[in-house]
């Protein structure tokens, strides 16, 4: 089964309750993750690093370390994500030490954020454990994704996602077509990031050959932060979760032609045609491909079949618009 990972991100903004209303919440819609983003500023910044564009009333800092929680606020979150709500927990460290916040809590995936691909150092220090990596590749080259698929090579199982970084992200820029050059060109399993506005593009990477498909979660496009107005709300993710679960079944059937068909024998005398008669045809005549008509229903002599008659003798009148039958002729 695809892996669908509910994106909570930091919309949560610190409040444990919430976390856990929103983990509750996409569990019911049939995630099987809930993701985090685990950020430590001072690790992962210089207080002059410039905001993203969406950091207009309250400076990254001050935003990162009010939504920031604990180590025991984290453990609590993940044995409420597993033991209670029976869904993964995840999150993103953007930086080594919130990695080994992660680490501590005994997580067994870590997703690398596309903006960390680059960042070497957590990558090694992440491949010297055994944790399974999602890599999501939305800002990098095919050199900086080589280099980073490298260091895990041999070491971790690996999923590396496709991924777009714009927000939101149009369908033509999904890139589903790169999703499928990972798999070619590192023999891994593929996934897909979802930054697109509704449903169907996950859906097709699915198709594709997705084994995992994230997705930002919201309880409401109306809440605070920019994660939120590019999410989609629970109802609207249930939908997602179903129609993969739906698309699934189409997906992994093997389905013999014949033996399914066996089972249509209704259907083909309703719909297929039989070979009938143009004319009223008289004992002892020849018949030519000008008799036959080819007619509803299809319990008689097949229409396709109807080269094995031309040239046959008649044995018996046939009258004009009846099915001709083996019985008529020699």
């Amino acid at each position: 089964m695809v892996k669908i990972i509910a994106e909570l991100g930091n919309t949560h903004e610190g409040s444990i309750g919430l976390a856990k209303q929103m983990i509750k919440t996409a569990a019911s819609c049939g995630a099987d993750a809930v993701k985090f983003q685990t950020h430590i500023f001072d690790a992962e910044s210089l207080p002059s690093a410039p905001n993203p564009p969406y950091f207009k009333d309250e400076t990254r800092k001050e935003y990162f370390e009010r939504t920031a929680f604990t180590f025991d606020q984290y453990r609590r979150l993940k044995s409420f994500s597993e033991e209670e709500c029976g869904v993964e927990f995840l999150s993103s460290p953007f930086s080594i030490e919130a990695f080994d916040l992660l680490y501590k809590l005994n997580v067994g995936s870590i997703k690398i954020p596309s903006g960390e691909v680059t960042n070497i150092p957590l990558l090694e220090r992440i491949a010297e454990t055994n944790c399974e990596v999602i890599l999501s590749s939305g800002m990098s080259s095919w050199r900086e994704l080589d280099e980073a698929v490298n260091v895990f090579k041999g070491k971790n199982d690996l999923i590396v996602l496709q991924c777009t970084s714009e927000y939101p992200c149009e369908p033509e820029n999904a890139g589903l077509n790169i999703m499928l050059e990972i798999q070619k060109r590192y023999g891994c399993k593929v996934g897909f990031s979802d930054h697109t506005l509704g449903i169907g593009v996950p859906i097709a990477a699915v198709a594709l050959g997705a084994v995992l498909v994230e997705k930002h979660f919201t309880l409401s496009k109306n809440m605070y932060g920019s994660d939120a107005r590019n999410s989609i709300e629970p109802e609207e993710f249930r939908l997602l979760v179903d129609n993969i679960r739906f698309a699934e079944k189409a997906i992994h059937c093997n389905l013999d032609k014949d033996k399914k068909i066996a089972t249509l024998k209704e259907m083909k005398i309703i719909f297929e045609k039989s070979v009938v008669s143009t004319r009223v045809i008289n004992k002892g005549e020849v018949l030519t491909k000008e008799d036959f008509a080819f007619k509803k229903p299809g319990d008689g002599i097949p229409a396709r079949e109807y080269k094995n008659l031309i040239g046959k003798k008649v044995v018996r009148l046939i009258d004009k618009n009846v099915q001709i039958t083996y019985e008529d002729i020699v």
